[in-house]
């Protein structure tokens, strides 16, 4: 049996339920930008960044749900790369699902370190830069192993750190608000509607890895469980973290907070004492490990498992295992390129934080955008079919809109004073484009033709 009708006959295993859809969601919201990376939007805005974070938040939420719709009616593991494949064509499919994906492999290099710095924070007579990376790449190899073994024990675990990261959060923010200063809002803008708008962006960065659970729909148990994980994640990361926030900003004056350590753990601290810090930090610990399972590990790994399914990556990222039913290589291969950039992000940090992060936000806007399109054209060109869906978005096309807007305020905000790095993400897109029309067309085209004769 040729290797490309093996990657056509073994499928995934349909093991997950509602429960581990909605914490693949929450917990995939990026670790190090809420735990670690809210200190730069704090000092960009001030008390405003609860503002900034809430708007982001809210394009996001309207973003997901709009492609509920597409998650049901095509439920796969290539989400984007599928969806608009048959709406606007093959590159551009090719191009929002890879894009999705790139971004993915570069938070394994940011949150990899976010959970390397959080960990040694319990051990601080440790070297603090050696442990980084040893905590970073331990914390690494224990998910990749997890998502090895299967999709079940994975979404559980998963499912468990979400659940206490939730419970952490909601008891910071109700035992915290009794020490909340009102004297810490004010101003509400020190730094203006510049400062303000500089913030959207930021807190963009900090929820975009939600739309993540949209890859879930090969592993569902029941295709109705995405578009409802979809919506209940959107509610719950909302509500936690804007209330976390908030009480965070009334705790520590906005002058004081910085990135070398989590508003949430300074601010447990000046409230609860070292205690109090210590389990705050736990939270910040979970939501670098939630992102890194179910965001880095997870998603990816499927995006490119269906584009090697389709012929446009190599096989080996279609191979799954034949018991676990998981993309093996694939899981490995973005285990190496994420301990790559974990050693070079603690060599030059700019490079991650910066450079890297920029390009990540470039890559999941492309993607979404290209989505949110997708999602339009599925209502206009396909009534019926989308008429006989078991669930539909409401307020049509209220949410795509507002997603769609929301992604033009963030280019705006984040690309407006650094423009190379729109240079740089045209420069690989261009690649990608190259590498599409030299390889992945002709390979896609072959493997088709294969599929169709046998």
């Amino acid at each position: 049996m040729s290797k490309q009708v093996q990657l056509l006959e073994v499928e995934p295993l349909r093991n997950l339920g509602f429960w581990e859809i909605w914490a693949i969601g929450v917990g995939a919201v990026v670790g190090d930008g809420i735990f670690l990376l809210i200190g730069q939007g704090i000092a960009t805005a001030g008390p405003g960044s609860l503002l900034s974070y809430l708007l982001a938040g809210i394009f996001l939420a309207c973003l997901m749900v709009a492609l509920g719709e597409l998650a049901v009616g095509m439920p796969s593991a290539g989400a984007m790369s599928v969806w608009v494949e048959r709406f606007m064509g093959k590159w551009w499919g090719f191009l929002s699902g890879f894009a999705f994906a790139l971004g993915w492999v570069i938070a394994g290099g940011s949150t990899g370190l976010a959970i390397g710095r959080v960990t040694t924070w319990f051990f601080p007579q440790l070297d603090q830069q050696l442990w980084t990376v040893i905590f970073a790449i331990g914390w690494l190899t224990l998910f990749a192993i997890l998502n090895i073994i299967g999709t079940g024990l994975s979404g559980k675990a998963q499912l468990w750190m979400t659940v206490v990261l939730v419970a952490l959060m909601a008891a910071f923010s109700l035992l915290g608000a009794r020490g909340v200063s009102s004297a810490n809002f004010r101003p509400w803008f020190p730094n203006g509607l510049s400062g303000f708008m500089a913030a959207i962006p930021l807190g963009t960065y900090a929820y975009m890895g939600a739309v993540t659970l949209a890859t879930a729909g090969s592993e569902c148990r029941r295709p109705g469980d995405l578009p409802r994980g979809l919506v209940w994640s959107s509610i719950t990361f909302l509500l936690l973290y804007t209330a976390a926030h908030a009480v965070a900003l009334g705790i520590v004056p906005w002058q004081e907070v910085t990135m070398e350590e989590s508003p949430f753990t300074k601010a447990a601290g000046v409230a609860f004492g070292y205690a109090g810090a210590f389990i705050i930090n736990i939270a910040a610990l979970l939501a670098a490990a939630t992102c890194l399972h179910m965001g880095t590990l997870y998603s990816t790994s499927r995006v490119f498992w269906e584009q090697a399914r389709q012929g446009y990556l190599p096989a080996f990222f279609g191979y799954l295992h034949p018991r676990t039913r998981t993309p093996v290589w694939g899981i490995v291969c973005i285990w190496a390129v994420s301990i790559v950039l974990i050693l070079l992000g603690v060599r030059d940090p700019d490079l991650i934080y910066v450079h890297l992060s920029l390009q990540l936000v470039l890559a999941w806007l492309v993607s979404w955008l290209l989505a949110a399109v997708a999602a339009m054209l599925y209502r206009s060109r396909y009534p019926q079919e989308v008429a006989a869906l078991p669930w539909r978005q409401p307020l049509y096309p209220l949410l795509p809109v507002v997603g769609i807007v929301g992604i033009g305020v963030v280019v705006w905000g984040t690309f407006v004073g650094a423009p190379m790095a729109l240079v740089w993400g045209g420069a690989w897109m261009f690649a990608l484009w190259v590498f599409f029309q030299l390889y992945a067309a002709p390979r896609h085209a072959r493997m088709s033709s294969s599929t169709i004769s046998r």
